[in-house]
């Protein structure tokens, strides 16, 4: 198996993933699958930025274009203007932050990491919603996450099919990862895309057979955060499946997660911290 990579330049410094890292979830828009994530107004912007880092959080990651099943398809202007009004927020709170974009469109990503700095690219859709992705993060030369959809939001859970959804998942990450390295991209993360054109057994059978994945020797990411695959197996709703979800993190770090993208960042830092112990005498 490759060494995996164990650093990310974000921002001119080196991050370093060999203790995993924890994502904060903020999400400017009017309709995230969790309402308890949907920040509108200034305060609740700055609110959340504080919260995130103030409970452990190493990045922000924020979104404006919600991508649960059957999502509005909203515009790029629109887009934009969500970001760089919760941008400018950010960053006059916190100027070092670290500042993650989840777009899967080109121009957003340029216009928020020349405009604002944004350290990373978090696209959901691998740059198969828009052709020029992987050229202008390769130009942008920040760390690029991609992940794995079967679809795209408004279609990803209709009839997702899959033979060997593990070694799928690895082919389609095989291409991808070429084609980025022939366009001279550096730092590039893998996120399974747990829920993205997935049923309930499909996200578990890819979560049995994660470590795989780490097999490319590449930084990998996971956001299984108060999703279906938690509330449709154990009952109940997105505000009842914290639990399920810091139990499926456990997991994944013990599968090689080196990222965990999350709403409650305080669970995610505290099950990277007992999983982190643990390892120092399973070596």
């Amino acid at each position: 198996m490759r060494q995996k990579n164990r650093f990310i330049n974000v921002n001119g410094r080196l991050m370093d993933l060999s203790t995993p890292q924890v994502m904060g979830i903020l999400n400017v828009t009017p309709d995230s699958f969790y309402s308890g994530s949907r920040k509108q107004t200034e305060t609740e912007i700055a609110e959340r930025a504080d919260q995130i880092l103030a409970e452990g959080g190493s990045i922000i990651d924020i979104g404006a274009y919600s991508s649960r099943p059957n999502a509005e398809h909203i515009p790029a202007e629109e887009e934009m203007r969500r970001l760089r009004n919760g941008l400018k927020i950010i960053f006059r709170r916190h100027p070092e932050a670290v500042v993650s974009v989840d777009t899967f469109r080109a121009d957003v990503a340029r216009m928020c990491v020349e405009e604002y700095g944004v350290a990373l690219i978090n696209d959901i859709a691998a740059g198969e919603m828009d052709a020029d992705m992987f050229r202008t993060v390769a130009q942008l030369r920040v760390p690029y996450i991609m992940m794995h959809m079967q679809g795209t939001p408004q279609d990803m859970q209709q009839h997702p099919h899959y033979d060997n959804i593990v070694k799928e998942v690895m082919y389609y990450f095989s291409e991808k990862v070429a084609k980025l390295r022939d366009l001279g991209a550096k730092d590039i993360l893998l996120d399974p895309g747990f829920g993205f054109g997935k049923t309930l057994d499909h996200n578990y059978e890819l979560l049995a057979g994660m470590q795989e994945l780490s097999s490319f020797g590449l930084p990998i990411l996971v956001g299984v955060s108060r999703k279906s695959m938690i509330y449709k197996l154990l009952g109940g709703t997105p505000e009842d499946a914290l639990n399920g979800t810091t139990v499926i993190d456990t997991l994944c770090l013990q599968k090689g997660a080196d990222i965990l993208r999350v709403h409650d960042v305080k669970a995610a830092v505290e099950a990277v911290r007992i999983v982190t112990k643990m390892n120092q005498f399973t070596h």
